[in-house]
């Protein structure tokens, strides 16, 4: 009874720590990039957030190994220098999640929070798209449908925000600049932009998952291992961009321009992000993953309204609705609604299932 009862306590803390890890990442960068004062260096803020999740990750791998140094060193040792062949293979997702990760924060500085958590869930059409052509997988139909619903969604929100340019979060942009005419650090809003940027980070979010999960096949190595190799590989191209993007920015104004609590703890958040999904995404099924992204945008969508000055139109409500009913509609398995799964007795998900969610 006590497994059963703390099995279900903790579907319920994954569906709490998902939703507002969802909702509050998207704000928060929002909030960051438009609000006033020094605009830090988003190059920075992703090259810091991959030290974050080193030095996570190499924590939890010395834990698994029975807080042994010896061990941890020689676990590192083989994992990461004695298997060259299955580092080098990080390599691709590790450059891919860095330009993806860059690319979030231009469209979080150009679109409002709302409009980019919406947008941002057409990863779900890249990664079946890639599914499809990679992993030769098959959909189901209603999965084809849900994509179909979920295309229709994002054309409507981004219509929404079109039509609505005069008085939606450009409005807010407008009174922020007047209210603050002297802070030219402040990035001019352009939603194009901001859309292609949600576009790309998507397509490779797409990309870089389904690769991950075909290199995952088959390896012994810990979720929390994949994630140190993908970090240390992470980190020099996260330099590289730092210096091609911004050097000349990095040597007149500094590193850490802009930094404040404010900035270190969006730092954290991020780090985290993708670590508490690996962590919690053990827990919960597709239909929980999909409630707690569908109540992310419905959370981004009210704050917006108080924070931003967002314009919530019938258009866009409409098309954000098809969204979220395009996620469930996705997460719906009708064989396993079926047929009762059954009960494993072995260590539960796979690394893949841990780090990779349908939805």
């Amino acid at each position: 009874m006590n497994i059963h009862v703390n099995a279900n306590t903790l579907k319920y803390i994954s569906l709490l720590t998902l939703t507002l890890q969802n909702a509050i990442l998207g704000l928060s960068m929002r909030y960051a990039r438009t609000r006033p004062g020094d605009i830090f260096l988003s190059s920075t803020a992703v090259l810091m957030a991959e030290f974050a999740k080193l030095i996570t990750c190499l924590v939890l791998v010395f834990n698994e190994e029975g807080k042994d140094a010896q061990r941890f060193v020689r676990s590192l040792h083989k994992t990461i220098i004695a298997n060259p062949t299955d580092t080098l293979k990080v390599c691709v997702p590790s450059l891919v999640y860095i330009v993806q990760n860059n690319l979030l924060y231009v469209s979080a500085s150009h679109l409002d929070a709302a409009t980019y958590q919406v947008t941002y869930q057409l990863k779900i059409l890249t990664t079946a798209m890639f599914a499809v052509v990679i992993l030769r997988r098959r959909l189901f139909n209603t999965q084809w449908g849900a994509l179909v619903l979920l295309v229709l969604g994002i054309v409507l929100v981004q219509l929404a925000q079109t039509d609505g340019d005069g008085s939606g979060s450009s409005s807010a942009a407008a009174t922020a600049a007047t209210t603050l005419p002297t802070i030219s650090a402040q990035p001019a809003q352009n939603r194009m932009l901001g859309l292609w940027a949600a576009l790309g980070a998507c397509f490779l979010s797409g990309f870089a998952g389904i690769y991950f999960e075909k290199i995952l096949k088959g390896a012994e190595i810990s979720v929390w291992m994949r994630n140190v190799q993908l970090s240390l590989l992470s980190i020099p191209f996260g330099l590289i961009t730092c210096f091609v993007n911004d050097g000349s920015r990095i040597f007149n104004m500094g590193f850490f321009h802009g930094y404040d609590v404010f900035v270190w703890y969006l730092v954290l958040l991020q780090a985290g992000g993708g670590l508490i999904v690996a962590v919690v995404v053990k827990y919960a099924d597709n239909i929980l993953k999909g409630f707690a992204t569908s109540l992310a945008i419905i959370i981004s969508c009210i704050a917006s309204i108080y924070i931003f000055n967002f314009n919530l139109t019938l258009q866009f409500s409409a098309g954000a609705m098809l969204v979220i009913a395009s996620i469930f509609l996705y997460g719906y398995d009708p064989a396993r609604s079926a047929v009762k799964p059954t009960t494993h007795t072995g260590s539960g998900a796979s690394d893949a299932e841990k780090l990779l969610p349908r939805v």
